[in-house]
């Protein structure tokens, strides 16, 4: 009898094929967030459950899971950032869980480029001004932006995407790279010609663009908060493409209310699908839906992925992406 795989949201439907060719594939009626029932009932009906960032996999979905008598082993998360899994928990109950590293390193690293150059230009904000009418013709003075060529980019962790987005903005751009990021290799930063900086305050004191590609762990929520753009060179620009909750938002907005802050470009939140009014409000703000690896070709590749660990695990074969 093959496994039961529940899947907590719809992907591509080449990776639902390819799933429901080895496995008893269990698919969500609707495609939402799921709640801590539905998760429970995932756990409790399943022998592995793929989930995605939405799911909230905590220790009190785990401990109710393991009260109704737990059949899962294994999550196979569908992204690399984990922040919404209990790993401590998931490991006390037995749970293998793993992620899908490396085939969105170029896409996020994209939206980051493009939320830089949005940002710097005033692109969000001149689509808007067109749209709603109120363009009477070319003038000099009209929605001037900033030009990034010869500027300084500092770089919030220095993994696959954030020195894929540095090869961007220093070959593509012409700008200085710095980076924050203790355990990033010397040869790695010297590609892009890459400076290292000691703290988060030195970075944000030397940069004109902030980038951010940091895992959301304990440590890093709410890294950039009113502490930390105190030290931001006034009229730079911050650009989160990692979590949202590595971001304190209403200091963000405080910021860019005051001109401390330039613009902004953000495609992730703390509470998704929630965003604060206070940067609904700006029109000095890019505020995109998540859409950091959302191409076609990089969505089924992450399928496959987390398919190639369903396969791995069932066959009792090391999984390639194993976190826990």
């Amino acid at each position: 009898m093959a496994p039961i795989v529940s899947v907590t949201r719809r992907l591509p439907a080449e990776v639902e094929a390819r799933l429901a060719a080895g496995y008893d594939l269990r698919l969500t009626a609707e495609d939402r967030p799921s709640d801590a029932d539905s998760l429970v009932e995932a756990l409790t009906t399943a022998d592995a459950v793929l989930c995605t960032v939405t799911d909230r996999i905590d220790a009190a979905v785990l401990g109710e899971a393991a009260r109704r008598g737990m059949r899962a082993r294994m999550l196979a998360n569908f992204g690399v950032g984990v922040n919404h899994i209990d790993l401590a928990a998931a490991r006390g109950h037995g749970l293998a869980v793993s992620n899908t590293p490396g085939v969105l390193t170029d896409d996020t690293a994209d939206v980051a480029m493009a939320l830089i150059l949005m940002a710097a230009r005033r692109l969000g904000e001149g689509e808007r001004f067109l749209r709603a009418g109120m363009w009477k013709g070319w003038k000099p003075s009209q929605l001037l932006g900033i030009s990034l060529s010869g500027l300084t980019v500092g770089v919030v962790g220095f993994g696959r995407i954030g020195q894929a987005l540095a090869r961007r903005a220093h070959h593509g751009f012409g700008m200085r790279v710095r980076y924050l990021n203790p355990s990033a290799k010397d040869a790695e930063a010297a590609a892009v010609g890459a400076e290292r900086c000691a703290t988060l305050e030195e970075l944000m004191a030397t940069s004109d663009v902030v980038s951010l590609h940091c895992p959301a762990t304990e440590g890093t929520r709410h890294l950039i908060d009113a502490a930390a753009l105190a030290h931001a060179r006034p009229g730079s620009i911050l650009v989160n493409t990692a979590r949202g909750d590595v971001v304190d938002a209403e200091a963000v907005a405080a910021a860019l209310r005051e001109g401390r802050l330039a613009a902004a470009g953000l495609d992730v939140f703390e509470r998704e699908p929630e965003v604060p009014a206070s940067l609904l409000a700006l029109e000095n703000v890019v505020l995109l839906p998540h859409l950091g690896s959302a191409t076609t070709r990089t969505r089924r590749a992450m399928g496959d992925k987390a398919a190639d660990n369903l396969d791995a695990f069932f066959t009792n074969r090391p999984l390639p992406d194993r976190v826990a």
